[in-house]
């Protein structure tokens, strides 16, 4: 399981922020500046911060039911391996433009934590 974390803190470093970084390099000087006002940002990196942060509404609690998890000893390796790739999968849906499917899988992912929680009671 802690490794699990350790990969999904790595996806949140990733889309939250190197991403993001590498997409908007040619606005270096707002990036080193105080960013008092924002740069026109591509579709592709606007697409990424929505999802970093959809990203960052779930990742508390997918953490908390993980550390409890270890806590507890109870196993939940393989819900939060697939919440992990559902939230992978989210991204590139999300970058892709794929409205739909983005959505059924950001429930999938939704209801991963719901039977982590469960699976915890």
């Amino acid at each position: 399981m802690i490794t699990l974390i350790i990969l999904t803190l790595t996806l949140a470093l990733l889309q939250i922020a190197l991403l993001p970084l590498a997409l908007n390099i040619s606005n270096l000087p707002y990036l080193i500046s105080n960013r008092d006002e924002e740069p026109n940002y591509s579709l592709i990196t606007q697409r990424v911060k929505r999802a970093a942060s959809n990203l960052q509404e779930s990742l508390p609690a997918f953490l908390a039911l993980a550390l409890l998890a270890i806590y507890q000893q109870v196993d939940l390796s393989t819900l939060a391996m697939t919440w992990l790739a559902l939230r992978v999968i989210y991204l590139l849906c999300y970058v892709s433009g794929l409205g739909q499917l983005r959505s059924g899988i950001w429930i999938a992912s939704v209801v991963c934590l719901v039977m982590m929680a469960v699976a915890l009671i």
